[in-house]
């Protein structure tokens, strides 16, 4: 796990196993705050660890972005700790999120003690902040890549976690493009220091708008390609032939999954837009 400090007593924990999965912590003088938990419990408890043993400072909120199981599995590792998330990833963590554990049990020894841990308290839109110290959390809606997305923004430090409505290649299976454009359109106007995406590098103040201007033209290509593959008499012959090159990305992106996550994206759209199996 690589471990960066973001502004003063704000951490950023990166995963050496997964995907480059993103988590955080804000460290306050009473307690801390937990956002997103990486997808192995051994990354996990180095969070718990570092936060609780080397800092001192006890965890008393764990806030997941969204219910996917790369930022939520790791809550169980937080006892007693008050976990928080949309009203949404409450309800999909206790279905899909339950499924997909179940299947990923048989594939992982490491994760056949995982437990699922639902938020305690749902947020549903609306305002709600959490106070660490002299510092706001503020939660924000930012759905797209999932229906229960959202953002955490230290208000003082305009340092924003989030989630994966901000990834170096947006992840668009079983998304809503629309939600994802609209998202992605709202963080600029936050006056940002630093995004941290829910995969992939922390991306600067001076990136911010460059790197906002690549997701939108890269979503705006893949319904642009999926609607013309959609008239061709093989849409996914066509498809296949789209590279993520075309769309403006780099197939090296995200440790070198991009390319399969853009095949994906590519065929997710277009049976989500098409109906077609």
């Amino acid at each position: 796990m690589i471990r960066e400090r973001v502004a003063d007593n704000v951490y950023v924990f990166t995963s050496e196993l997964y995907a480059q999965v993103n988590a955080g912590a804000v460290i306050g003088p009473e307690f801390s705050v937990v956002i997103d938990t990486l997808a192995y419990p051994e990354e996990t408890l180095e969070i718990r660890d570092f936060v609780e043993n080397r800092l001192g400072s006890r965890v008393r909120y764990v806030i997941n972005t969204h219910y996917h199981a790369d930022h939520s599995l790791g809550n169980v590792w937080f006892k007693g700790a008050v976990v928080i998330g949309h009203r949404q990833a409450r309800a999909l963590m206790d279905s899909r999120g339950r499924e997909s554990l179940d299947r990923a049990r048989v594939q992982s020894r490491e994760l056949r003690e995982v437990e699922l841990l639902l938020p305690d308290v749902v947020f549903d839109g609306g305002e709600l902040n959490v106070r660490v110290g002299k510092r706001t959390l503020q939660l924000l809606s930012l759905p797209g890549h999932s229906p229960d997305g959202l953002g955490v923004l230290v208000l003082e430090d305009r340092v924003l976690f989030s989630g994966d409505a901000m990834m170096p290649l947006p992840h668009l299976v079983n998304g809503d493009l629309d939600a994802m454009t609209a998202s992605l359109k709202r963080i600029p106007r936050l006056k940002l220091e630093n995004v941290v995406q829910g995969h992939g590098e922390v991306v600067l103040r001076g990136e911010i708008l460059n790197a906002v201007r690549s997701n939108l033209n890269y979503v705006a290509c893949v319904r642009r390609e999926v609607t013309r593959a959609s008239r061709r008499r093989d849409p996914l012959a066509y498809l296949a032939s789209v590279s993520i090159e075309a769309c403006g990305k780099s197939r090296i992106l995200l440790g070198g999954l991009a390319d399969e996550l853009h095949r994906r994206n590519l065929a997710g759209v277009y049976r989500s837009m098409y109906d077609e199996e």
